[in-house]
């Protein structure tokens, strides 16, 4: 589904989007540069809930503690 929003540009970026992606294509052009920054501020929220889970992470820390002997001791 897709929404409608109103963004407002001076003349010169207008004409210079339509220049460089074209009319048809502004909107996912903006889209494509927005998203990313979206997506990490997601992102980084669900790390946060799943930081907060106690029985999650004391899971996760005895599965890491007991894993930790499964690769050998290389030297460095």
């Amino acid at each position: 589904m897709q929404r409608e929003i109103t963004i407002t540009v001076d003349e010169g970026t207008y004409e210079e989007l339509n220049r460089v992606v074209g009319p048809a294509n502004i909107s996912q052009f903006i889209a494509s540069l927005i998203r990313p920054h979206l997506i990490s501020v997601e992102m980084e929220s669900a790390y946060q809930r799943m930081a907060e889970d106690e029985s999650r992470e004391s899971e996760a820390l005895e599965w890491a503690e007991a894993t930790i002997g499964d690769t050998p001791d290389d030297a460095r």
